[in-house]
């Protein structure tokens, strides 16, 4: 079977390190390395960057991309199942890169796929992808990826994003902030997860107070669709917003990063405040998915 990427998990902690280190010389220098490949990007759910992205880094590493952004212009809309479509594009591609709605689609996809398989993002579950782009941005700020507090504010329940740095981050010495309104906690057995391997945790509801002894700021948006009842969602959708005079005690080296897209919990008057990374965050979203595609296409 080959070597796919489903969850964080699927790397160890020398491959995610080496990965981070690919971006950096992908950044300097993006040679045609992949020429006569063919990646495919296959997306059931709606996405902009994460799409986008990965067809440039596709792209920029010589290989053709085909693919779909929308399920309904498929043979999905005739009743075609997931088996059958990823045992079809399995036959053109040479990897394929899959956002689904349903958790573990991504993990089924590669247990039948003849080619890698990238998880775009199933559901809530996982995103690996985004967090290794996360830690290449945590490493070119900070100079490190070891002994660092990360401040994770907003949908910790269902966002599938947190979920996956706070599990890779788990090789380094992290500590971690939990802001996030009662409704929307981090799960239970994330902060399992973290006791089991030593890590500290405090968890809190307030932003403002909580934030000055951060190193990584990771800011993230209540996520509409996950909610089945809209009275739920409109209840917690603004709670947390960050402005800029919030920033003013906080570290220097300190920087905000977000997923994106944003929606209300980042003030526009935060953008021109140097410790806002998150566009640039996206930009190495581009290196970070240019090394994931080389390692499993190169193996």
């Amino acid at each position: 079977m080959p070597k796919s990427l489903v969850s964080i998990h699927d790397f160890s902690k020398d491959e995610l390190l080496y990965i981070v280190k690919q971006a950096a010389i992908f950044e300097k220098d993006h040679r045609p390395v992949l020429k006569g490949k063919v990646v495919a990007t296959i997306f059931f759910e709606p996405s902009t960057r994460t799409r986008l992205s990965f067809e440039t880094a596709a792209n920029r590493l010589g290989a053709r991309v085909v693919g779909f952004s929308d399920a309904d212009n498929t043979s999905v809309s005739k009743g075609e199942t997931l088996k059958d479509t990823i045992m079809m594009i399995s036959n053109y591609a040479d990897l394929i890169v899959m956002r689904h709605p349903r958790e573990g689609s991504a993990r089924y996809a590669s247990e039948i796929s003849r080619v890698p398989v990238i998880n775009a993002g199933d559901g809530a579950n996982q995103h690996p992808s985004q967090t290794l782009l996360d830690m290449y941005s945590i490493q070119k700020t900070q100079g490190r990826l070891d002994n660092l507090t990360i401040t994770m504010v907003g949908d910790l329940k269902y966002g599938r994003t947190v979920h996956s740095l706070l599990q890779a981050m788990s090789h380094f010495n992290t500590r971690f902030k939990f802001i996030a309104p009662p409704e929307l906690r981090m799960p239970e057995e994330y902060k399992q997860y973290l006791s089991e391997r030593g890590l500290p945790f405090t968890e809190h509801t307030e932003l403002a107070e909580n934030i000055n002894d951060a190193d990584i700021l990771y800011m993230t948006r209540v996520q509409r669709e996950r909610f089945s009842d809209p009275i739920e969602y409109e209840k917690v959708k603004n709670v947390y917003v960050l402005k800029n005079s919030f920033l003013k005690d906080t570290k220097p080296s300190m920087k905000i990063l977000h997923p994106l897209p944003r929606v209300n919990e980042i003030s526009a008057d935060v953008d021109n405040n140097p410790k806002a990374y998150y566009f640039e965050q996206a930009r190495n979203g581009v290196f970070a998915r240019m090394a994931i595609i080389h390692y499993l296409i190169g193996r």
